[in-house]
């Protein structure tokens, strides 16, 4: 690869389960910008069996948009040779074929089992199930779960250093005789990657080394008091090379032509986001809803987390999102009279036919009232893994071990949040750019001063894995050409009766214009303040009030500009809807009258 103050154009690859997305970035003076993408059918499974076709297929619209010669027969031309032909560096990630699929096994639920989902959801996989010792299944069903799973790889973990040896290698010998066969590839053992205790290590040897392709890394819980998870992570992620890649259709060629390893799409947008936070040293919190599962990644006190809702999607697994979240929950966000009957074959609809788009304005209202219980669904799943420990030394202590509560406090406070970046098709491509601030403002609940954004084109998986190559590069076209930003969002935290006084906010711009706005409890108000725009926000809450400072406490911040503005929302904190359907339905329309939401 050529050295990276010579990179003048990139051309990046994200093979989706449906979609496989392809862009172009070119140097243009002294910053680098997106000039051109494509997109194609991926092509990893009948009558293709081979990814690269989906791959040539994308760069082909590239060429044929750009004007650029990238190919030469089924070849990319590297490095670029002048203005119309080749790129400097090509890089991918991948969540074909259903991306890393993984199951975990450790010795206490909510301990060792916890540590080994934390390890592979952020090394980019799908947990499938995580198996223990006290996790109240009997042998043979545990056996029977292997087997019917079929993982790509298993991550056993389990016990601290010099502690108890017989419970793992019980779960040693519950893999060995499930004898589990990997999805891909034919005649291999499956990947099984031992994170446990040290004592335990001869005994696993002898019990899986026949059984499986067994690796071994640093424990994940040395000491009671220490989570362990690099090690781990970077074995996961060298295994999903080595083995599942390897072996997937068409995957091997792709790597020879690829300049860095190929990615996991989750892992790639983890690492943008976790390099945002620890960059700017502010709390991120980024979300991915997709048609099968639904990611929230976030960064707070300098600590990334990653979780994947695996049954939360909006078409292949929309009907998850209505057992979960329950008709009534889905309901409640539709502004128009709509049956529990027709709500639920709507939802059966969208199942059998994924591929399809809302088609009038009520289909629309619908789809986005599902988002939101996904996203909120998804949110309160990280929540409950985001826990714990601070930094590096994470500490727990000896009363968290036996308590069979999870471990630790969130370290989700939606009062530090600085920044939601929101992706995925319900929030890229909503119609109007004000209802994916709503469904963010929904959902999750941002309080005081929070920035919102959106992915335009959903760009954040090339641009995680062009952080390993270039990454002034990523953040420039990050910031540039793929974050829309909406706006900022001020909510006051506190309840109260509607049409009571709940906070005065004056915004100062930096010409020293000035515009104010007195906003009711109940109501929500937009201040205008454009893309690229910043502002002085004077934020003087009612008592009982607190955007940040503590009750009734007057707040001076910093605020962006967007395509929305600047959003007062006073609906309270937490957000009730009211309880009868005619009032909740009136309250509606007047929230997406007042943000100018939808067509009249």
């Amino acid at each position: 690869m050529i050295a990276k103050d010579k990179i003048t154009r990139i051309l990046a690859t994200d093979c989706g389960s449906t979609t496989t997305k392809a862009i172009l970035i070119e140097k243009r003076g002294n910053e680098f910008r997106l000039s051109t993408r494509g997109e194609a059918p991926t092509t990893v499974e009948a009558p293709f069996e081979d990814v690269t076709r989906g791959v040539l297929n994308s760069v082909m619209e590239v060429e044929e948009l750009s004007g650029i010669k990238l190919l030469d027969g089924e070849t990319i031309i590297k490095p670029k040779k002048g203005d119309k032909e080749g790129t400097d560096v090509y890089i991918s990630t991948s969540s074909a074929g259903g991306g890393l699929q993984m199951m975990v096994a450790g010795v206490v639920l909510t301990m060792s089992g916890e540590s080994a989902a934390r390890a592979a959801l952020g090394a980019g996989a799908i947990v499938m199930d995580v198996i223990a010792s006290n996790d109240g299944r009997l042998p043979h069903e545990k056996i029977e779960r292997i087997r019917t799973l079929r993982p790509d790889m298993i991550l056993l973990s389990g016990g601290i250093d010099g502690g108890t040896i017989s419970h793992v290698v019980e779960l040693a010998e519950l893999i060995a005789a499930a004898d589990p066969k990997p999805r891909f590839g034919v005649g291999y053992n499956l990947p099984v990657i031992f994170a446990g205790n040290i004592e335990a290590r001869e005994l696993v040897i002898k019990t899986l080394k026949d059984k499986s392709a067994l690796e071994i890394v640093e424990n994940i819980r040395p000491v009671l008091e220490r989570e362990n998870l690099l090690p781990a992570r970077n074995k996961i992620h060298d295994l999903f090379m080595e083995h599942v890649m390897a072996h997937a259709p068409g995957y091997r060629k792709l790597m020879e032509w690829t300049d860095v390893p190929i990615m996991p799409t989750p892992g790639a947008v983890g690492l943008l986001i976790e390099n945002i936070g620890k960059s700017q040293n502010i709390a991120v919190l980024g979300v991915d809803i997709g048609g099968a599962t639904t990611d929230v990644f976030s960064v707070f006190q300098g600590v990334f987390n990653r979780t994947v809702s695996a049954n939360l999607g909006m078409s292949y697994s929309i009907s998850n999102v209505l057992a979960e979240a329950g008709e009534k929950n889905i309901m409640r966000w539709l502004p128009m009279e709509m049956s529990a009957a027709e709500v639920r074959n709507r939802i059966r609809n969208k199942m059998i036919r994924p591929t399809t788009i809302p088609s009038t304005l009520e289909e629309l209202k619908l789809e986005q009232a599902i988002a939101r219980e996904a996203l909120r669904l998804a949110l309160l799943h990280h929540m409950s893994m985001a826990v714990g420990l601070k930094g590096v030394q994470q500490e727990r202590t000896i009363s968290d071990a036996f308590a069979q509560s999870r471990t630790g406090e969130t370290l989700v406070s939606m009062m530090d949040l600085n920044l939601v970046v929101g992706s995925g098709g319900a929030l890229s491509h909503a119609p109007r750019r004000v209802q994916s601030a709503m469904m963010t403002m929904d959902a999750f609940q941002p309080e005081g001063v929070t920035r919102l954004t959106v992915d335009s084109i959903f760009m954040m998986p090339h641009l995680g894995v062009l952080t390993e190559v270039h990454p002034e590069a990523a953040y420039e076209v990050f910031e540039k050409d793929c974050l829309i930003h909406l706006g900022t969002c001020i909510a006051p935290v506190g309840s109260g009766k509607n049409g009571v006084k709940c906070v005065h906010v004056k915004v100062v711009k930096a010409d020293g214009k000035e515009m104010a706005a007195r906003v009711d409890f109940g109501d929500i108000a937009v201040l205008p303040l454009g893309v690229g725009e910043s502002a002085k926000a004077i934020i003087s809450p009612e008592r009982g009030f607190d955007v940040g400072v503590g009750a009734g406490k007057a707040h001076e911040a910093q605020v962006e500009g967007g395509l929305v503005g600047v959003i007062i929302d006073c609906r309270g904190r937490p957000l009730v809807l009211p309880e009868n359907d005619s009032t909740r339905m009136e309250a509606l329309r007047k929230w997406a009258v007042q943000l100018n939401a939808y067509p009249a």
